[in-house]
């Protein structure tokens, strides 16, 4: 039974002090939403340039092969020679030469064609090669695609957790200033110790410590990002609150289903299984005839086609058919055809072994994302705990029932669940985004 679940609740963002801006504050300042990242990162990507160029050549290569089959091959050729005396040894090579006058200049203008009309359906088999190859390459620039969307998620929602965390840390700072100044007055008036005040600024000197780590944090993932989507390094990036999104729950089977469709892993492999096949194809046909129609037209001067030669130009054409068949094939090519065969085998163990390698990426991402779904289940009730719990011990506190070490356990529980939960929420998104990578419909 699908059930449709909110993976990121917008109030959930706003509880954690992630609004989104009225304003750009900063002319340096890049405000994006994930779709917009993607189209950046695409853009800018050399990975997936290289990989649309890759596409290209092989699109290229494929249009050629088409042609070759059906255009012949046409030249056209000529010549312009001198030629010596004839020299001819009537008394042996020892002897004086006698030396017969010859027509010196000779010429020589034409042009020839060849077209193939069988050649062991080799050639059609290098155009479903080809085209084969195209596609091929074409799945992996969509591969390369879809990973670089997925590292710019990854990146993009990496930042967007540092922000939360910067966000709840800078918060309960403010909280633990309040209340420290709420312990001092009471120190003042000798209802606690000294020593609860300076374990209280201990406590607050370690949260101001890291939120100095979670602004690094977030400096350097924010250089990451800057990096995948073609931005200067002092670049400030933004991301913006993402919108309630429905995800569409399935079971395992659904999304294995997908992935046998589209993922890209498992097409790459049966696209290099149907190379080695047609490969096979193409090395049986080495012991097939060569059947082709050739044709040749040509001047020439001088005439030395017929007897008595003189002189004069005269043209000459000539039509007609080869046929070959190359008989050394036929035990040349038994152990080609062996090892073609093997690596045929080779690949088709490959390609299902590749098929199990998808079910396991599927059925561990599949594993994981629901984790991550149950994690913000429980993360979000740990917080609602986190802040009953806080409330009653800070009543007891300042009513004199509790100890201090209890307030800043409670404190301390509040904050990490809190980070737990946003944690959770980032995470839950970063494993449905991996999942969409796997099958291969990011």
């Amino acid at each position: 039974m699908h059930k449709t679940i909110i993976l990121l609740v917008f109030f959930v963002f706003h509880q954690l002090g992630f609004a989104v801006p009225s304003t750009l504050s900063s002319a340096d300042t890049l405000y994006l939403s994930l779709p917009e990242a993607w189209k950046k990162a695409e853009l800018h990507s050399r990975l997936i340039e290289i990989q649309r160029k890759t596409t290209a050549i092989a699109l290229a290569e494929y249009k050629d092969a088409k042609l070759e089959l059906l255009l012949p091959e046409i030249l056209i050729k000529g010549t312009a020679e001198k030629a010596s005396n004839i020299p001819i040894y009537e008394n042996g090579v020892f002897a004086k030469p006698t030396q017969h006058e010859v027509i010196h200049t000779l010429y020589h203008v034409g042009a020839e064609f060849y077209q193939v009309l069988y050649h062991g359906n080799k050639y059609r088999l290098k155009i479903q090669a080809d085209k084969t190859i195209h596609q091929l390459s074409e799945v992996q620039q969509n591969k390369v695609v879809s990973d670089i969307r997925y590292k710019t998620a990854s990146l993009y929602l990496d930042l967007q957790r540092c922000l939360i965390f910067k966000n709840l840390i800078v918060n309960d700072i403010d909280d633990q200033e309040t209340q420290l100044r709420e312990i001092k007055s009471f120190h003042r008036n000798g209802v606690v110790l000294k020593s609860d005040v300076l374990r209280v600024e201990l406590d607050l000197s370690k949260r101001k410590m890291a939120l100095v780590t979670i602004e690094n944090d977030i400096l350097i993932a924010s250089q990451k990002l800057n990096i995948i989507l073609g931005e200067p390094d002092e670049r400030i990036i933004r991301p913006m609150v993402p919108n309630i999104e429905k995800v569409d729950r399935h079971p395992y089977l659904h999304y294995l289903s997908l992935a046998l469709k589209h993922s890209f892993a498992y097409h790459i492999s049966e696209k290099q299984t149907q190379l080695s096949a047609i490969n096979l194809k193409k090395v049986k046909a080495n012991v097939r005839p060569n059947i082709g129609i050739y044709g040749e037209f040509y001047y020439a001067n001088p005439q030395i086609f017929l007897a008595p030669y003189n002189p004069y130009w005269y043209s000459l054409g000539v039509i007609g058919v080869k046929v070959t068949y190359p008989i050394s094939a036929l035990y040349h090519n038994i152990h080609k055809v062996s090892a073609a065969k093997m690596e045929f085998e080779k690949e088709e163990e490959a390609h299902h072994n590749t098929e199990d390698m998808v079910r396991q990426e599927v059925k561990e991402a599949y594993l994981r994302y629901e984790e991550a779904l149950k994690q913000i289940e429980v993360s979000e009730v740990d917080v609602k705990h986190a802040e009953e719990n806080a409330r009653i011990i800070k009543n007891t506190y300042f009513n004199q029932t509790s100890l201090i070490t209890d307030l800043l356990d409670a404190d301390i529980q509040l904050l990490q669940a809190r980070f737990d939960l946003a944690a959770a929420l980032i995470a839950a998104q970063n494993k449905y985004y991996l999942l969409q990578n796997i099958i291969g419909v990011l």
